[in-house]
């Protein structure tokens, strides 16, 4: 998946040997409209649930965390979406109990990450910020 100021959580269970992602762009649902995965708090709440239907038990489940970078500049708090994505996305794996392995966050560059869920390895690349000009 490709991030840039969004998220992805990546779960795994190294018992059971599997692992799911989720991408998000925004980080809190505000109870209107449709409870979509876009929404950081709905993306992490539904992968877990997922997680646990398929038999992984919560104490076993590690996470790791990508993206959230601030590939617009700005000084406007309240468009700063991918600070405020990170700081959902590891506020609610710390209240869930569940650790986080490994993260990559922040930053002026995107990401491209490849995950492998029945190993739980992340690829990750930067996406380099490239001026292309068509005459």
């Amino acid at each position: 998946t490709i991030l840039g100021s969004c998220v992805a959580v990546c779960l795994y269970d190294p018992i059971l040997k599997t692992g799911g992602i989720n991408h998000y762009m925004l980080p809190f649902w505000n109870g209107q409209g449709l409870a979509s995965p876009k929404y950081g708090n709905i993306a992490i709440e539904r992968l877990l649930e997922k997680m646990l239907l398929f038999g992984s038990k919560k104490s076993n489940i590690r996470a790791k965390v990508f993206g959230g970078g601030e590939v617009i500049d700005t000084n406007i708090s309240q468009f700063r979406i991918g600070e405020r994505n990170i700081h959902l996305a590891l506020d609610m794996l710390n209240e869930l109990k569940i650790p986080v392995v490994a993260k990559s966050v922040g930053g002026k560059l995107g990401r491209k990450i490849e995950y492998l869920t029945a190993t739980g390895e992340v690829k990750q690349r930067y996406i380099e910020r490239t001026i292309q000009v068509y005459g």
